[in-house]
């Protein structure tokens, strides 16, 4: 029988006249892993301070096992900004003592991208105080993770975490023992790692067994047969599982609840996006050039990111981007975008950027922007427009949109000034949205929304017919509003991934694992004679024969780029699309064997 770990026993919490949790009693057990969702501002982050004894309740009692060992991570971090990373992450251990424990090696690695630090001025000596949020945030999560705790408490550990990093997140905190609660609104994670949910509602908590998925079937069940939320809800959360239902098995691997109820609550739910219908109508708005980039070479300073790069965004193109940090991704649609600002004017370091005549660009960065804190939100919006036209012949007035962006009709005459980081970020892509692009670059748009007021934007984005790129770390979001994926893989290079983010984390680790085979190795000790070390003909046969397949594999990726981009072009030719279909698979065939003999080569070379 599992071992309590934490009670909560009838707790209540107000904040001004606003009850945030109402006589809530939960517990977590050993082995445990439960992750928290909910509106911002309904009492998550309240919850698990509570919970890990941060915060007081003002009724009830929350009481601990004896011993139990706790690792929290919360939202702002306690670092010595006088310290160095080595003191706060390794302490006093020696050099030979922590690099020979596997597991700071991995925890290092996994979130650092090697155990030198890249990236960090001197590595594990590097002194706190000037880094960014993000590095700070990764260092205690580093801290934590490296002690063994009985319960593991998590306030969004995904955030400033690549695609990369949450993946390896995801599959460490799946291989430790240690029972954990964590508050995310990365979908894909919550799958991964989660086997309970809670979900935090207007000062209540309601539980379901399984990960994000099955929360989504049991919330969609318990509102059809309850009947207690508003149909503009239901209707929400019946799109998000007709789209889970239709994607792959995978994504609800311990299906506890009947699929049969599942499949009656979606039976008249088309899918997500008409993707015909919106290409048809942006191309009628954008014309046949949206952006053309010729033997593009970006740059940030004196590094160079990109280099002779030629891509194209077609008219109702939906492109995910992903990329390691610092490959160049905002770095790209800023020359983008700076060169639609001013009409081709302004021209990356290398080649040309042509942009369409009709392109009307709305750019959201990863900065909110400021607007005038006496301004009430409704005013903030108007002053963009009265009323807009989201597609399909979908027109919304200001008010509506706002409340679809979960701004009521009280909250619509709050100042800005009173709204919280995420509130404001809701703003920005609200107003965005009002201009009526028909291009929308959204760089992190996922950075402080919740769960529900991401699938309120997934349900804007699905009628919106124009041109769009999403930079995002957060995979849900990404698979579900785009249609292709374009990777930076650090070589400097814009590559289409037919299998999307699944394909990149493998490109990732082959390249991870081709760089550790070329790394040069210690030198052996002096063998006999007749011994079996390569000779020295051998081995500059090996490294030319690496270099041919090098530029194979290049050709092989031209090839497939210019198979996707006629896929695309007779999508409604099914034998024609069946007959490329079949020449990408031999390509993808050639193109492992190549990888397979590369790696045998690295050995040698």
């Amino acid at each position: 029988m599992a071992v309590n770990l934490v009670n909560v026993e009838n707790v209540s919490k107000v904040y001004g006249t606003r009850a945030l949790l109402d006589g809530v009693s939960l517990g977590v057990s050993e082995g445990d892993r439960i992750g928290v969702v909910g509106r911002n501002g309904d009492g998550k982050t309240t919850l698990i301070r509570m919970l890990a004894k941060l915060e007081d309740a003002d009724t009830g009692r929350v009481t601990h096992s004896g011993a139990l060992r706790l690792g929290v991570l919360t939202q702002h971090d306690s670092l010595d900004p006088e310290a160095t990373v080595r003191h706060e992450v390794i302490g006093d251990l020696a050099d030979h003592e922590w690099a020979g424990n596997a597991k700071i090696r991995d925890v290092l690695t996994g979130l650092f991208g090697g155990l030198d630090l890249p990236g960090f001025p001197k590595g594990l000596d590097t002194v706190i105080g000037p880094l960014s949020g993000g590095e700070r945030r990764r260092i205690a999560l580093a801290k934590l993770l490296i002690e063994e705790q009985d319960l593991v408490v998590l306030d969004e550990p995904t955030n400033h975490l690549d695609v990369e990093g949450i993946s390896w997140l995801a599959a460490h905190l799946r291989g430790r023992r240690s029972a954990l609660v964590c508050v995310t609104h990365d979908r894909w994670f919550l799958d991964q790692v989660c086997t309970r949910m809670w979900d935090v509602q207007r000062g209540d908590v309601y539980e379901y067994e399984g990960g994000y998925s099955d929360y989504v079937f049991a919330r969609a069940e318990r509102e059809r047969i309850a009947a207690t939320e508003e149909v503009k809800r239901q209707n929400l959360v019946r799109k998000e599982l007709a789209w889970l239902r239709r994607g792959a098995p995978a994504r609800t691997s311990k299906p506890r609840f009947r699929v049969e109820a599942a499949n009656e609550l979606i039976k008249d739910v088309p899918p997500p996006r008409d993707s015909g219908e919106l290409m048809k109508f942006a191309s009628s708005r954008l014309g046949k050039t949206v952006f053309d980039l010729e033997d593009v070479t970006v740059q940030a300073g004196p590094k160079v990111l990109m280099e002779h790069v030629t891509w194209q965004l077609g008219p109702g193109d939906r492109i995910g981007l992903v990329g390691v940090n610092g490959a160049g991704k905002t770095s790209l649609l800023r020359a983008m975008a700076e060169a639609a600002r001013t009409e081709g004017e302004a021209q990356p370091a290398g080649g040309r950027i042509a942009v369409g005549k009709t392109v009307k660009l709305a750019y959201l960065s990863q900065e909110v922007a400021e607007l005038d804190p006496a301004k009430r939100v409704l005013e903030a919006v108007q002053d963009v427009r009265e009323r807009v036209d989201l597609g399909k012949g979908r027109e919304m007035t200001a008010g509506q949109l706002c409340e679809t962006f979960g701004f009521g009709k009280e909250k619509q005459w709050t100042p800005v000034g009173d709204l919280s980081g995420g509130e404001r970020r809701r703003l920005q892509l609200l107003r965005l949205l009002m201009a009526e692009p028909n291009v929308l670059f959204l760089d992190e748009p996922t950075n402080d929304l919740d769960i529900e007021t991401l699938t309120q934007l997934e349900d804007v984005l699905d009628g919106w017919p124009g041109s769009m790129i999403v930079i995002s770390h957060d995979r849900f979001f990404i698979e579900r509003t785009t249609d292709t994926v374009q990777a930076l893989l650090g070589d400097g290079t814009l590559r289409m991934l037919p299998r999307g983010i699944d394909e990149y984390l493998e490109r990732r680790h082959g390249m991870e694992q081709r760089a550790a085979a070329a790394a040069p190795a210690p030198a052996p000790a002096a063998e006999t004679s007749g011994g079996s070390e390569k000779s020295a003909a051998e081995q500059r046969a090996a490294k030319k024969e690496l270099q041919k397949i090098e530029r194979q594999l290049d050709r092989i990726s031209d090839k497939e780029s210019k198979l996707h981009a006629r896929i695309a072009e007779n999508a409604t030719d099914f034998g024609k699309v069946a007959e490329l279909d079949a020449e990408l698979r031999d390509l993808a065939a050639e193109r492992e064997e190549l990888e397979l003999r590369w790696l045998e080569l690295a050995e040698d070379a």
